[in-house]
């Protein structure tokens, strides 16, 4: 017992260091989406070596449980934030008000043809912006009955797990579909105006995992998350970037996103809201974000129900009022830009980004 929690626990400070580095194969990149499996089996390992410690003596069983905790604190450290325990970085909203923007984001797997669960959610929560991933031209067939509550909607159906599709109640004065860093892998860019004439604008990507059959590196993920931050930075109105991000949101990438372009993310303090893998309870992880400008408070964040695809969608609930509020993530200038040399590909130009600037 002792030699096989030894080679456990040995594996997963594997698991743990990694990461620290910048290496951006997949193999490393992937540690991060496990850290809080990784923090569940060190809790395991450690109550486990120190009962056998205390039945045995064997001064073996210390070195594994100081091992174990070590490798706690160090995963504790990324996943804390995503507690209920940790300060929130946005303010919630008075439940009483009524004027808000719902935004459901929804990876429907390409295979999946449940389409009628998804419609029902849909028509269960009425969303104000529906943003789904993954969907092709069956899926825009399907999702057509919708277009009757929603009469603003984007279509960029694609056969290679990278279509997007934006159905809005609110209306879209300007948009853009974009391929920010690889050919074929669109994002969309509106600027729309809500109930009450606010103007704001919405950006929603999907980049590429690192993975044996995606990509080798995450590369063109991080460097399409540093663009969007920096094109995005100070904007000069009220802002939402969503989708699948194909990255966890403890990852540096996520976070030096957040760093650079000052946007908040309203799981802090309130949950992990895991949406990937909708199959296995025990292999998830928040794969899919909803990040936004300082002004918005939160009225409630909601996993939705199974649907017949991998992912579970992600309903958010906001309200504008110019809220005085900032990012808990703060780095030195240096420091993010020491990590954006070490990120990004040379080609991820924040001018591609759409801005929709206001005329003068």
């Amino acid at each position: 017992m002792l030699i096989a929690l030894a080679i456990i626990i040995g594996f997963f400070l594997l698991v743990t260091l990694l990461p620290m580095s910048y290496s951006q194969h997949y193999l490393v990149r992937s540690c991060d989406f496990v850290r809080l499996q990784v923090f569940y089996i060190a809790s395991l390992v450690t109550v486990t070596s120190l009962f056998l410690l205390w039945q045995s003596s064997a001064i073996g069983y210390v070195f594994i449980a100081l091992t174990s905790l070590l490798i706690m604190i160090l995963q504790g450290k990324w996943i804390y934030p995503y507690t209920w325990l940790a300060k929130k970085e946005v303010q919630s909203a008075p439940k009483h008000i009524d004027h808000s923007i719902q935004i459901m984001s929804a990876n429907v797997l390409m295979s999946n043809h449940k389409s009628e669960q998804l419609i029902s959610l849909v028509d269960e929560h009425q969303p104000d912006l529906l943003i789904t991933l993954e969907s092709d031209s069956w899926w825009e067939n399907k999702l057509s009955v919708i277009k009757k509550n929603y009469p603003y909607y984007i279509e960029c159906p694609k056969d290679n797990r990278y279509g997007m599709h934006l159905y809005s109640k609110f209306k879209i004065l300007d948009a853009q579909v974009c391929e920010l860093i690889e050919k074929d892998i669109p994002s969309i860019h509106i600027l729309f105006e809500n109930d009450e004439g606010l103007q704001m604008q919405g950006h929603f990507i999907h980049p590429a995992p690192p993975s044996p059959t995606e990509e080798d590196s995450s590369r063109p993920r991080d460097s399409e998350l540093i663009m969007v931050a920096k094109a995005l930075k100070n904007p000069t109105r009220p802002t939402i970037v969503a989708g699948d991000l194909n990255d966890v949101a403890w990852s540096r990438s996520t976070r030096l996103f957040m760093q650079i372009s000052g946007f908040l993310d309203p799981r802090k303090g309130r949950g992990f809201y895991n949406t990937f893998h909708a199959s296995y309870f025990f292999m998830r992880w928040p794969l899919d974000h909803l990040f936004h400008s300082p002004g918005f408070k939160v009225k409630r964040i909601k996993r939705l129900a199974k649907y017949g695809s991998d992912h579970f969608a992600l309903l958010t609930e906001l309200i504008y009022e110019n809220a005085n509020q900032q990012s808990l993530e703060t780095k030195s200038d240096e420091l993010k830009q020491e990590e954006i040399q070490e990120l990004a590909m040379n080609k991820a130009d924040k001018r591609k980004v759409p801005r929709f600037e206001e005329e003068l």
